[in-house]
């Protein structure tokens, strides 16, 4: 007979360890937890730089952190490490490179649909994230310079031309990374910065100020062009440059159709139809973290709001 979990939780990220973690914590006997990368938290291995500084506090916002996870300022580094330490429980199941295709609800149990399985499970967490699908331009991007474009610092080079796109943290930190072997230009629609935290902020102008990077503020994008196999971005404001590699940071965006296709349910203005516990329509159905709530990629955020949803499973019977 095929085991029924009592909670399957989908994605590797803050919010699918906290869950997994509180769930067995919390007394739950059967827990998996299913990630399409070969790891866990593969946002932070993809859009953070090394070394990163990773604040429990983000932004300067504290948060109460509840339950038994106590987790703490630190690094790129340190925080992966810790996340495998609490991973390391041999009483919960961790399937990678499992990608979920749907999930459908029938006789009351789950049915966790992946590209290599299928799983059965009381209760179900759907806590993918948003950078999983970074937001794109609507303008067209010439299939000639897709090599020289990214949404991640993984092909970045040295000694390159490179603008970068956006006016968040991730955006502000890849032009400092960047700045250090290369020639960066950084871009953004509006007049100033209004998302970064004090320290991102304070050295993007000191950089700027000393030469290391140039700032093109209120500046939008119009269209890409290629010119000579690099590429040729064409502002707003009828000028033009040529970069041997762009790098978009503008964020994620919820995937629609896999939510609806596990039975999540919007309402007429396309939003979310879930309730204060963040179940949706779908009874013991739950979005945990970014793709319900937007907290601005917070760690300590998603761990708790992981050990919210968990509780309140539980509350149920």
């Amino acid at each position: 007979m095929q085991l029924v979990y009592d909670l399957v939780v989908v994605g590797g990220g803050p919010g699918g360890i906290g869950a997994v973690v509180e769930a067995k914590t919390l007394g739950l006997q059967n827990v998996l937890m299913i990630e399409k990368g070969d790891s866990h938290s593969q946002t932070i291995r993809k859009f953070y730089k090394d070394n990163k500084r990773v604040d429990k506090d983000y932004k300067g916002v504290e948060v109460e952190l509840k339950g038994s996870i106590n987790f703490k300022d630190g690094t790129k580094e340190s925080t992966l490490n810790y996340f495998d330490a609490l991973l390391d429980n041999e009483e919960i199941d961790v399937v990678f490179n499992s990608d979920v295709e749907k999930i459908k609800k029938e006789d009351d149990l789950f049915k966790v649909i992946t590209s290599k399985s299928g799983y059965c499970a009381k209760n179900v967490i759907i806590a993918i994230g948003t950078m999983g699908k970074p937001n794109k331009p609507d303008y067209k991007i010439p299939p000639s310079i897709k090599n020289r474009v990214n949404f991640n610092l993984d092909k970045c080079s040295t000694d390159e031309r490179v603008l970068v796109v956006g006016g968040g943290n991730s955006a502000v930190e890849y032009a400092i990374d960047l700045a250090q072997t290369n020639s960066v230009t950084l871009a953004y629609r509006k007049e100033n910065f209004s998302r970064l935290n004090e320290i991102n902020e304070k050295t993007i102008y000191e950089y700027a100020s000393n030469k290391k990077l140039e700032l093109k503020m209120a500046c939008d994008i119009e269209s890409l062009d290629s010119d000579n196999g690099l590429v040729k971005v064409n502002f707003k404001d009828d000028s033009s440059a040529i970069y041997e590699r762009v790098i978009y940071a503008i964020g994620g965006s919820a995937p629609v159709d896999f939510l609806k296709a596990c039975g999540v349910t919007f309402d007429e203005n396309n939003k979310l139809e879930i309730d204060e516990n963040f179940q949706t329509k779908t009874d013991g159905l739950y979005l945990a973290g970014d793709i319900a709530i937007k907290k601005g990629g917070s760690i300590a955020f998603a761990l708790s709001h992981a050990y919210h949803i968990v509780s309140h499973s539980l509350s149920k019977g």
